[in-house]
Order: structure tokens, then sequence, then C-alpha cells
């Protein structure tokens, strides 16, 4: 059994495997008090007036209390985060990142924005850690981009893809969840789809090219799509070209 979950992790692509090692480490390291969770929390305050800017990044690593919760989303942390980098991002590992990136500069800044709007402002409050809604965010991107694979619900009701983060969205207000960690990741994840996936195929231009400096921190291999002999002369297929 320990070495069945041993190759499983090393199977892992780097991104996946060193995001779900470093939520698990965070979370029982807090959950032991060898960390404490107000060092790591979202604070505007403290990041712009005392320069504690690794809040930035710690506050989506801590997945708060070792119950049902942190369960359900490690797994999905495990299952759409691998899903994505091994398939849609196959051999593009900068791009990956750069998508979490993304993610987390948005969520991060409706939390400064929506804290300034006095309707938005008292819920927005409470949003301290933003692990759970970048998670999500993967989920509604891998949704988008499978949206007729069928899935089931605890076995109680099928659906497909399309409507997995409506279903994920009302099982958490069904056990009391706070709805808007989710809806803060769904609104993450429709701005990352539309520019990266809706907006180039209306105007042609794709505004969410990846740096140069982040590709030069990954050394994708390239991905070699094999041709039948009689085809070589060709032009290559449009599913086969990544245009940056």
């Amino acid at each position: 059994m320990a070495q069945a979950v041993e190759e499983w992790y090393k199977q892992m692509p780097i991104i996946t495997r060193s995001y779900l090692t470093a939520a698990i480490v965070t979370t029982i390291g807090c959950s032991l008090d060898i960390i404490s969770p107000h060092h790591l929390y979202l604070n505007p305050i403290l990041v712009a007036k005392k320069y504690q800017f690794w809040r930035l990044i710690t506050n989506f690593l801590f997945f708060r209390k070792m119950d049902l919760d942190f369960l359900f989303h490690m797994f999905f942390l495990a299952r759409y985060c691998k899903l994505l980098e091994e398939n849609s991002f196959r051999g593009r590992t900068a791009d990956f990142f750069y998508m979490l990136l993304f993610g987390a500069t948005v969520l991060t800044g409706i939390v400064l924005v929506g804290g300034m709007i006095p309707y938005l402002s008292e819920s927005i409050a409470e949003v301290i850690f933003l692990s759970n809604s970048l998670t999500f965010m993967m989920v509604y991107v891998w949704s988008k981009q499978n949206p007729f694979i069928h899935m089931s619900f605890l076995g109680l009701f099928t659906f497909t893809a399309a409507y997995l983060p409506w279903v994920l969205l009302g099982f958490s207000v069904l056990v009391g969840a706070s709805a808007w960690v989710d809806l803060l990741g769904m609104v993450a994840g429709h701005a990352y789809y539309f520019l990266e996936d809706v907006y180039p195929r209306m105007t042609g231009r794709r505004p969410l090219k990846t740096p140069s400096f982040i590709k030069a921190l990954f050394a994708d291999e390239a991905v070699v799509v094999a041709r039948p002999a009689d085809l070589r002369f060709a032009a290559p297929a449009a599913e086969d070209i990544h245009q940056d």
C-alpha cells in the first residue's frame, strides 16, 4: 500500500506535486501548532505597511482544519490540478504555472478591491485564505475544457462536467460552507477561460501570453505528434499548433 502511494506521488507532474506537498505540510503544521495561521492569512495592511509579502503566497497553502472538507479539497487538488497539467498543459509547464499565478493574482485583487466596496466589504473580509478558491478555479477551468464528460456526484445523480462547479457550489451551501469561497474561484476561472480560450478566438490575440522569464524557469519537453507517412507534406493540424 505504501509503495503504491509512493509511486502515485512520484508520477505526479511537478507543479501538482509541489503544490499538493506544500498544502499538506502547511495544513498539518498548523494543526500541530508548529505553524501559526496568524502568520499565513492574507492581511493587506500587514503586507503594505509591515512588508509581510509572504502572506500573498502562504494564504494559498493553508486549507484550515484537517476535516472532511480538507480531504475533499485535497482530492480536487490532486485530481483536477493533475488532469490540467498532464492533459491541457502537457509539455507546457510554464503556461500552467502562469495560469495559477494569474488566478492567484485575480483572487487577491478581488479581495483587496472588494474590501473597499460598502456592500461587499463585510463578506469579503471573511475570506482570509484563498486556497480553496484557487482549487475551485482549477475545477472550473477543467470543466470548461471538458464540458461533455459524464460524471456522478456521490452516486446520487449524473451530469456533464460543464455543471461540475455548480454542483460543488450547491454542495458547499448544503453543508454550511461559505459560498463566497467557491464563487471567487469561479470568477477567477472564468476570467482565465475567457482571456485564454474565448477572446483569442474572437480577436486572434492572446492577452495571457506567458512571459519569457517564466518560460525560462521550466525546461518543458517538446510534445512530438506522430503523422502518417503519406501526410508528411500536409499542413499541420490546427490543434497541434500552440500559438504563443
